[in-house]
Formats: C-alpha cells, sequence, structure tokens
C-alpha cells in the first residue's frame, strides 16, 4: 500500500520508513511537521498515514490533530497514531473521528516488536481498531461506571476487542468457542448501554468506554 509518515524525529521516521518498505508497501512521504504532513496527504491521497502525535511547530498534540482534520475530509481514510505515552485523551479523540476508515493508537515502543507493527499496520489499513495493549491494560485497571458492571470474563473480551481482535481471534486467545465469545459481546455491548447504531459501529463506541474519563 502507499503510506505517508509524519515524524519530526529523523532516525525514527527513517526507521519506519524501512520496516514499512521491509513488508512490500510504498512510502510515498515522509515528513517532519504537521502542516506539511497535510500537504503531503492531499498531495499523494495515501492508503495509510502513519504519525507521530506532537510534532513541530508546538510539540503539542499537531499530528494528531492534523490526522483528524484529514479524517475529516476524507473518512474513508486510515490512521495509525504513535504516542511516547499513554494518553487515552488522545487516543479517545482518535477513535471518535471518522466513522469508516481504520483507526490505530500505538505507543511508540511498539515499533520495535517488528511483527506486532506490521500487524497493526495490516489491520488498520484493512478496517480495522488497534488500540496498544499497554492503553488497554492501563484501563482495565480502572473500576469505573458502566464498566464495573462487566463480569471479568467481559472485561477480557472487551479489552481484545480494544487491541482489534477479530471474534476469531479473541476465541482462540481465550481458548472458548467463537459461539461463547459472541455470548460475552452481545452481553457486554448491553451493559454498556449500546443498542444497534447505524450511525458507528458498537464494537467501536465499546472500545471508546475504556478511553473517557
Amino acid at each position: 500500500m502507499r503510506v505517508v509518515i509524519a515524524e519530526d524525529g529523523v532516525l525514527i521516521r527513517e526507521g519506519i520508513a524501512g520496516l514499512l518498505g521491509r513488508f512490500g508497501h510504498e512510502v510515498v512521504a515522509a515528513v517532519g511537521d504537521a502542516p506539511a504532513l497535510v500537504a503531503a496527504v492531499r498531495e499523494h491521497r495515501p492508503d495509510l498515514v502513519v504519525t507521530d502525535v506532537r510534532m513541530p511547530p508546538g510539540f503539542s498534540d499537531e499530528g494528531l490533530q492534523a490526522a483528524i482534520a484529514l479524517r475529516v475530509e476524507d473518512p474513508a481514510l486510515p490512521v495509525l497514531v504513535l504516542s511516547q505515552y499513554i494518553e487515552q485523551t488522545y487516543a479517545a479523540e482518535l477513535l471518535e473521528s471518522g466513522r469508516r476508515a481504520g483507526v490505530g493508537y500505538l505507543l511508540k515502543d511498539r515499533i520495535g516488536d517488528v511483527a506486532d507493527f506490521a500487524d497493526a499496520v495490516a489491520r488498520v489499513a484493512a478496517g480495522h481498531t488497534v488500540v496498544d495493549p499497554d492503553v488497554v491494560a492501563q484501563l482495565l485497571g480502572r473500576r469505573r461506571d458502566p464498566l464495573a458492571r462487566l463480569t471479568p470474563r467481559e472485561r477480557e473480551v472487551l479489552g481484545l476487542m480494544a487491541e482489534g481482535r477479530s471474534n476469531a481471534a479473541i476465541a482462540r486467545a481465550l481458548v472458548v468457542s467463537e459461539a461463547a465469545v459472541a455470548k460475552h459481546i452481545n452481553g457486554l455491548l448491553a451493559k454498556l448501554d449500546l443498542p444497534p447504531d447505524d450511525d458507528m459501529h458498537r464494537r467501536v463506541r465499546a472500545v471508546l468506554a475504556y478511553l473517557r474519563d
């Protein structure tokens, strides 16, 4: 696929480009600030954007806001955001942007695990939602309503959903049947008060339940 990378650190940017090339992807632009990211996406119309959260000129959340703005322009644009730290507010804001494309939020440490990073890239490009397992683990430790209503098994299932896993992958991880996974998902969606909704996939809304304050 054709990818645009936005990362102000030259070594990290080149490293990501090298990894993507290793897996057969074409990096059509690699830039170092948010305005250049917006310009590159508009010029190249890539299949995927990989961007840092904090970039010049202000080093706050320029990369994230640029990604969100681009998804407003093109709701079908898949975006994978990288962050140095766990910041659930950023993750929630990203997941709420756009509704028809894949989206991911990974810690930069995840890039070091080549297989995990390549898998996340592929899943986001395919339209899935991927949240870093460390983010999920931290949020799982919180006892908050309505999550407090979930059983331990339902919380496990929701955690795996947040990592972007399919029902089949969840079943393999928990060594249960897919029918059992489907039953747990239906149960947790009901407890989270998520009725069928044509505007947003309920699985994404369930993940958002983790990320809201």
